[in-house]
């Protein structure tokens, strides 16, 4: 039997994602044999995460508790007639990585899965629909992630966004082949996307 200080400690951290058993346990036991400091540094860190990070109440993105709204909203250079739709706060930074778009963002708050009981009513739909009439947005960008919930979840957007708003522009991230990928490697949802989004030379 391991000591309770230990036990307790790797039945904590089996609680974060990826995390099976036996690398708990590594992790745990590295942080007692490590500077205790190191230990402490991450105590207070996760101490703070609650009470120092909220999310935006207009786009729901990440931002620190004494920010009002998100730095991609209320930046006056940002383009507000625009909106990327993610699934996820992390996606933004992704988009932004590659310096090409100026608009705006809206985070979902996941896809719909009726297997892990998310509904279409969990997510920030109703604040996205009232967003377009509130900032005359007029394109609506669906970046939610290639799977099966998130392409549910992009002809959800599609049709009552659609219906709300006939003259919105709504579009989609091009899906297709990553460089450096085999064609017997892909999947055939990957290809199907790839053919349908072909491009000539």
């Amino acid at each position: 039997m391991l000591p309770k200080a230990l036990t307790d400690v790797i039945e904590a951290l089996g609680h974060l994602p990826g995390v099976g058993p036996r690398t708990a346990e590594r992790y745990a036991y590295f942080l007692f044999r490590s500077n205790p400091r190191i230990s402490e540094s991450i105590s207070e860190t996760l101490n703070n995460l609650h009470s120092r990070l909220k999310t935006c109440p207009k786009t729901f993105a990440l931002i620190d508790s004494d920010r009002k709204l998100s730095e991609f909203y209320d930046d006056d250079s940002r383009d507000k007639t625009s909106v990327l739709v993610v699934e996820e706060p992390l996606d933004i930074y992704s988009i932004e990585a590659t310096k090409q778009y100026q608009g705006t963002y809206h985070v979902l708050g996941g896809a719909i899965s009726p297997i892990d009981g998310i509904s279409p009513d969990q997510l920030h739909i109703k604040e996205l629909i009232s967003r377009i009439k509130d900032d005359s947005v007029k394109e609506v960008i669906i970046a939610t992630n290639p799977s099966v919930e998130g392409e549910s979840t992009a002809l959800l957007l599609q049709k009552l966004l659609g219906e709300k708003y006939p003259e919105l522009k709504i579009t989609r991230l091009a899906r297709g082949l990553p460089l450096g990928v085999d064609l017997s490697y892909a999947d055939q949802i990957t290809l199907s996307a790839a053919l349908q989004n072909r491009t000539a030379l």
